[in-house]
């Protein structure tokens, strides 16, 4: 059984730092994972924030987080972390992890923009004050 569970969440001040990791028990990794992070506020559709593909390292930023965020993968110890600087009030979301197998880049990118992954955590909520 697959289970994703995240866990750094928590209250920052305006321009702040906050690292959210996501512990994947029980899916085994492969060189054709695709592996996501989204964020979705109260009333809103949940959104995509980065995404990685195994096979070739190549990450997708979405424009907001562009050069504030960093995805990446530790296949060693199961995590998928999201290194967050800069923080602006309007990053504020619960944050989910989300991984699925695809054949390539390119499939990693259309499932990650359809929001098509088969594991999710329960999400960890990330709140940016002014």
């Amino acid at each position: 059984r697959v289970e994703l569970a995240e866990s750094g969440g928590g209250s920052v001040q305006d321009g702040g730092s906050l690292r959210l990791s996501c512990l994947v028990s029980g899916f085994p990794w492969s060189n054709f994972d695709c592996v996501a992070w989204f964020r979705q506020t109260p009333g809103q559709e949940r959104e995509g924030v980065a995404a990685t593909y195994s096979g070739n390292g190549n990450t997708t930023y979405m424009d907001p987080v562009r050069g504030r965020f960093t995805i990446s993968v530790d296949n060693a110890k199961d995590t998928v972390l999201l290194q967050m600087t800069s923080l602006k009030p309007e990053d504020t979301a619960k944050y989910y992890c989300a991984v699925t197998r695809t054949s390539a880049h390119d499939v990693c990118y259309n499932y990650f923009l359809k929001k098509d992954f088969d594991y999710w955590g329960q999400g960890t909520q990330v709140t940016v004050s002014s």
